[in-house]
Order: C-alpha cells, then sequence, then structure tokens
C-alpha cells in the first residue's frame, strides 16, 4: 500500500474553486514593529536553547 491509499485527498466539484487560505486575523491586527520583537524574542530564545544545549 501507497502513502496515497492512506491519506485520501479532497475534490472541488466543477465551478467551486478552492477555498482561499487563512492567516489568523490576530497575527494581521500586530504592527510591523510588533511582528520583528515577537520573532527577536523567539530567535532569541532559540539560540538561547542551542547554546543552552552546547555546554558541557
Amino acid at each position: 500500500m501507497s502513502d496515497h491509499d492512506h491519506h485520501p485527498h479532497h475534490h472541488h466539484h466543477p465551478g467551486h474553486a478552492h477555498p482561499p487560505a487563512s492567516v489568523h486575523p490576530s497575527i494581521l491586527r500586530l504592527s510591523v514593529l510588533q511582528r520583528l520583537a515577537s520573532v527577536s524574542v523567539l530567535i532569541a530564545l532559540l539560540w538561547g536553547g542551542v547554546l543552552w544545549a552546547m555546554q558541557p
């Protein structure tokens, strides 16, 4: 059995377009500076985890 058999995909009827992908509205409400700040915090946390894991 292939992977295709386990994961059925959906079909759209003729004349019906695929629904647009949605972005969570709370992300769109943030200003550019708030988005940059939140991404910067995530990057700092990731690097902190990497450096902590590399300690002898």
